[in-house]
């Protein structure tokens, strides 16, 4: 069946698997006790541990923030009353729930959810809405709890034929990567998305070790440490989601993994098999030398230790016999890595050297992988008995099992061993591997394919490579060969050439309907035939090349993965080659992680967060799920506008006099009719070209005038007419402080995140919001004006751990010339693209509306044909900006239409201040900046512009001169330390010659900006304010000497440097504020403060300068 008929058919399910009904007099007697206990027994009564809950008829939603009965529930309510949830969200945000519960209207006659997400459905009365669409809506095992002719019943969506499980690395015991998901398909929807953004660092450890996934959960390994420098401490947790909806369960930490400082490529190819699901249970190692630990997969506590598998390596389950490959050896860095320094002096040129850098190359060549004091132990599952252990070499990667043998590669033969017992049954003929670099033995990335199908064992050895970057220019590297055998008997039946297809990676190896699959995909610049080898005889059965023509970069740095219609390779992106037609799909637009990739499931692909400076402007960041295309989730023809406009009591309302409510009669009140009055910051970086400038002047001597706490995770503020306006992001509210004293003056709940700050307008405040809207609020008493909806349709699911829309809204809408300009949606090749809506910025009304999807818009080819190199065109919506002249979305410039001029990757010739990666990202990850031009080159060689440039982490301008923080121009590329200046700059600079070219070694070359003033400062500049001459910078401080701690960083005290750094950046160190003269660079006065700004949290307004702290708190600072 094709995967596009089986979608249809999911959602046509509407077979009901009735448990027994809940009485509603058991329920009312709860109901006395309170909302607490009714909710607490309909969640025992359904059954649901964890997931998104949707509460249709929230009511007064006391009931509905009572369903988060704890973190592994997101709650959201609906209701066709506006009334009902006005007062929801109140009771909600007196409980300080907001984000995590939520609650919205509806027209209450379909559930306003994508397909496959809802893990739970409570409904007193489900009024208009029919069951089979509950059910659509449920995801596969979700729960639909409703009372029906007074009595309540449990009904269950059942989980599709049609959709596979992916409990190991390699999909199961036999190492068949290879999903029986006839529903996954080419990524045409979004099914959910969580961080973080990006992987630490490209040059070192990947940041997912280990995806897995069973029971409706995935389970992965990730490191949450900081983004800012891959030398600041890990954070390794095992975490589990909802596989369908994204929601969170649970994370168990692990306190020690492997070194996060390990080079390209980004970690041990054995390292993803420390993790297995099946059934309720979750098997992994939590620690690198930690035993194994079975734990239960609802709630993440341990169940039992399995004995004597301290240091185990690689786990697989089969028949309910667990098996663990033990390195008796304990993992030592020092022990392991140090054999040779010398050898790791000049392995990568990619990698900053140092001692310990050097240990790390060494031990990458270190015979621990192939020759290591292995113990192959198995277990019977349920109770954690012994069953039996052999001692011997075991080549990484090479652990399989069927339903009645283990099978192993030794370093010379394959090994198949009884499973219940251990007995060897045969040995097979030699079977070479490949020897690594000079015959010194495997490569920690590298490892050989053992894949068990139909009695069958194959191997894929790679005996032939010489070089760890397969594909680039080698005269030496031969073909492969690939060897089956009978699982019977050992006996050698076939073998046949493999091409090359693992770049610093195991090769690929699929055993499809019959046929051993490879493609040779392992280098760029052509190639890539696929061909499909007999499994009975091993005669070639078919074979093709790509059927599509573009830019081929070599493979990504993980093996590819499949299902039984598709291979899904990422040569670029991620490539759908279907087997039955040899048609490719190409999707450069979205990727997989380094060392682990993707993972195709519950109808689904998987792709968690990569290093990648590939196509920034264009591609997916975060860990995404996504769905083929679905007749359900396409968008109307027709959408009318007057349905998405909601008029409010202040619609239409005069603009009052705000003076008479500022409680400091001396504030200045600006002239409501001028575009930006003298002493305002109105708007998301002061202006609509978001200089993060005023020339309004800042008085020497400031101190703090006020505190006030609002909580949350604020975004930046603005200012006008004497008040100050701010959105705490998580909780979806809007803040109204006054100017003077600090005192709130109102807050106002929205539908979703607000995820910047406000615009103010001649009176009223728009914002977006991530329920699709853009509101306007009349700013003296947050009165709602008018409030309509950006995204096409009402649809949820969720992002980023709470329920938004499909189509999101950015909280800062740009305004100007009475126009509201507000973008809706996620990306141009996913639900139908983004859409650029034009609003009367004082009725609301829809003035025009353009989409942007995947279609090149002047010849009607998919958008990916203007793909050149690693650069495509804009594909991702950000804070607008504007010269008032043309619109600019990222690099994309536009008409005041919303007409794309110079369709990129191109420049449009219009120098402006942007960042590729988006204005709200502030997680600092190493390729991440922001510059002032017209263009940004992706890849290996385009994300060090800004040592052409004006580029920094933060940037400001007036007319003349550009001023920010950034990295030395020596540290943009190949380079795993970073240090930073504060600078001044033209912002058409002339060049000083020819572009920089950075060496391993840091400090060699010159800057080919031509810099006014350069300046170490003693913080790392957070935020960044231009107000007349005087520069302001704050930030918390700067500790660590990044070249230096390099060097030592296995010495106790860098690790104790380095952990000070990291507290300091978490905001638990405080912070400095300094003000800078903006002609000299000289620092004029410094102060300090007890938390650092959120990231560009710092405007100044009326000759006062107010910050947004991390802590939660807003403050002013003023001369006494």
């Amino acid at each position: 069946m094709r995967g596009q008929d089986v979608v249809s058919s999911i959602r046509r399910i509407t077979v009901l698997v009735l448990a027994p009904a809940v009485g509603i007099i058991g329920l009312a007697a709860a109901a006395g006790a309170g909302p607490k206990e009714d909710a607490q027994q309909i969640l025992d009564a359904a059954g649901v541990k964890g997931g998104l809950v949707a509460h249709v008829g929230c009511g007064d939603g006391q009931l509905t923030a009572a369903l988060r009965a704890g973190d592994a529930y997101l709650v959201h309510g609906l209701d066709t009353d506006a009334a009902n949830v006005a007062g929801a969200r109140a009771h909600i945000h007196s409980l300080g729930l907001d984000g995590a519960v939520s609650v919205a209207t509806f027209d209450g006659a379909r559930l306003p959810y994508i397909d496959n997400v809802v893990n739970l459905v409570v409904a007193e009365a489900l009024g208009n809405v029919p069951m089979a669409d509950v059910m659509r809506a449920l995801a596969p095992g979700g729960v639909a709890y409703t009372k029906e002719g007074g009595q309540w019943k449990r009904q269950v969506k059942p989980r599709p034929k049609e959709i596979d499980e992916w409990t190991h690395y390699l999909h199961d015991a036999g190492n068949n990567a290879v999903a029986h998901d006839t529903v996954v398909g080419p990524p045409r929807h979004l099914q959910w998305q969580c961080g973080p953004r990006w992987s630490r660092h490209h040059d070192h450890m990947a940041s997912v070790s280990a995806v897995v996934s069973a029971g409706g959960r995935l389970f992965y390994i990730l490191d949450e440490g900081s983004r800012v420098s891959p030398q600041l401490p890990s954070d390794w947790h095992l975490v589990a989601r909802d596989a369908f909806s994204g929601v969170l369960l649970w994370k168990r930490p692990i306190e020690q993994w492997h070194p996060q400082l390990w080079p390209l490529k980004s970690g041990p190819a054995n390292l993803p098999r420390r993790l297995v699901a099946e059934g309720a249970f979750v098997y992994a190692t939590l620690g690198i030398g930690a035993p194994v630990t079975a734990l239960d997969a609802a709630c993440g506590k341990t169940v039992r230790e399995y004995p004597n598998t301290a240091g185990a390596e690689e786990l697989i389950l089969s028949g309910g016999v667990l098996l663990a490959l033990v390195n008796r050896t304990p993992f030592d860095m020092e022990a392991d890595l140090a054999t040779d320094p010398e050898e790791g002096k000049s392995r990568d040129h990619r990698t900053t050297y140092s001692p310990y850098m050097a240990r790390i190359w060494a031990g990458i060549r270190s015979r621990r992988w192939t020759h290591g004091n292995r113990v192959l132990g198995a277990f019977d599952a349920a109770s954690g008995r012994p069953l039996w252990e052999q001692a011997g070499p075991v080549i990484p990667l090479t652990l399989a099992a069927d339903a009645h043998q283990v099978y192993y590669h030794n370093g010379s033969a394959i090994v198949a061993l009884e499973r219940a017992t251990g007995k060897t049954r045969w040995t097979s003929e030699p079977a070479p591997v490949w020897q690594g670099l000079g015959g010194h033995g495997l490569q920690s990335w590298f490892a050989p394919t053992l894949v068990v199908s139909d009695d069958k064992v194959l191997l894929a050895g790679g005996e032939k490579m010489h070089m760890p970057y397969v594909g680039w220019g080698s005269k030496d590297i031969g073909e492969d060969t690939m060897t089956a055998f009978s699982a019977k008997t050992g006996k050698k039946l076939w073998t046949a050439p493999h091409p090359y297809c693992g770049y610093n990676s195991p090769e690929d190896l699929f055993v499809i309907d019959g046929k051993v699959w490879a493609g040779a995909t392992a280098k760029g610049g052509g190639g890539g035939r696929y061909v499909g080898h007999d499994l009975g005889s091993g005669e070639l059965a078919k074979e093709f090349p790509p059927t599509v023509s573009t830019f081929w970069f070599h493979h990504r740095c993980h093996r590819a993965k499949a299902t039984d219609r598709y291979i899904l390779c990422s040569r670029t992106g991620i490539e759908f080659v279907d087997v039955q037609t040899g048609q490719w799909t190409i999707n450069h637009w979205v990727r997989g992680g380094c060392l682990y990739g993707i993972m195709p499931c519950n109808g689904l692909v998987y792709a968690p967060p990569h290093p990648c400076a590939c196509y920034p402007e264009a591609k997916l960041y975060g860990f995404v799920a996504l769905a083929a295309a679905s007749p359900s989730r396409a968008l109307p023809k027709t959408i009318p506008a007057g349905s998405r406009l909601h008029r409010g009591p202040a619609y239409g309302s005069t603009i009052s006099d705000l003076k008479s409510q500022i409680s400091n009669p001396k504030s200045e009140i600006p002239d409501l009719k001028s575009e930006i009055s003298k002493g305002d910051w109105p708007t998301y970086r002061h202006d609509p070209a978001r200089s993060g400038a005023t020339s309004s002047e800042v008085p020497a001597g400031l101190r703090c005038a006020w505190r006030t706490a609002l909580g949350g995770r604020l975004t930046p503020p603005v200012a006008s007419g004497g008040c100050l306006f701010v959105a705490d992001t998580d909780r979806c509210v809007v803040h109204a402080v006054d100017a003077g004293s600090g005192e709130k003056r109102w807050t106002h709940t929205a539908g979703g995140r607000v995820d910047s700050p406000p615009t103010y307008d001649r009176g009223r405040l728009v914002f977006g919001s991530a329920d699709g809207y853009v509101t306007a609020l009349r700013a003296s008493d947050g009165a709602l004006a008018w409030r309509f909806r950006a995204a096409p349709v009402d649809r949820r699911l969720v992002a980023f751990d709470q329920v938004e829309s499909v189509w999101p809204v950015h909280g800062s809408v740009l305004v100007q010339e009475g126009v509201a300009y507000a973008v809706a949606g996620r990306s141009m090749y996913i639900d139908g693209g983004l859409r650029l809506c034009r609003l009367n910025a004082e009725t609301g009304e829809l003035v025009g509306e353009t989409v942007f999807d995947d279609r090149d818009p002047e010849t009607g080819q998919n958008l990916q044909v203007r793909v050149k190199g690693l650069n495509m065109p804009v594909a991702l919506p950000d804070i607008l900006s504007s010269d008032a002249e043309c619109l600019y979305m990222r690099s994309q410039a536009m008409d005041l239409e919303g007409k794309r001029l110079a369709l990129g990757p191109a420049g449009s010739g219009r120098d402006h201040l942007f960042t590729p990666y988006g204005f709200t990202d502030d997680t600092w990850f190493h390729r991440v900046y922001w510059l002032y031009g017209d263009s940004f080159q992706g890849g290996i060689g385009g994300y060090g512009n800004g040592r052409t440039n004006p580029a920094g982490r933060i940037l400001a301008s007036d007319e003349t001169t550009l001023f920010g923080y950034g990295r030395k121009p020596e540290y943009y590329r190949w380079s795993s330390v970073i240090d930073y200046q504060l600078f001044a700059t033209a912002r058409s600079p002339d060049a000083a010659g020819k572009p920089l070219s950075v060496a391993a070694k840091r400090g060699k070359g010159k800057p080919s900006l031509a810099y006014r003033w350069t300046r170490d400062v003693p913080m790392m500049v957070r935020a960044m304010a231009l107000a007349g001459r005087t520069l302001l910078v704050a930030g918390p401080e700067d500790l660590l000497d990044e070249d230096a701690a390099f060097q030592t960083f296995s010495d106790g005290a860098t690790q104790k440097q380095l952990a000070d750094q990291d507290a300091a950046l978490a905001g638990r160190r405080g912070a400095l504020l300094h003000a800078v003269d903006a002609d000299t660079g000289r620092t004029t006065a410094e102060y300090t403060m007890d938390s650092p700004p959120v990231f560009d949290g710092l405007i100044v307004a009326g000759g006062k300068v107010f910050i947004a702290t991390t802590d939660g708190h807003l403050q002013c600072w003023a001369r006494p």
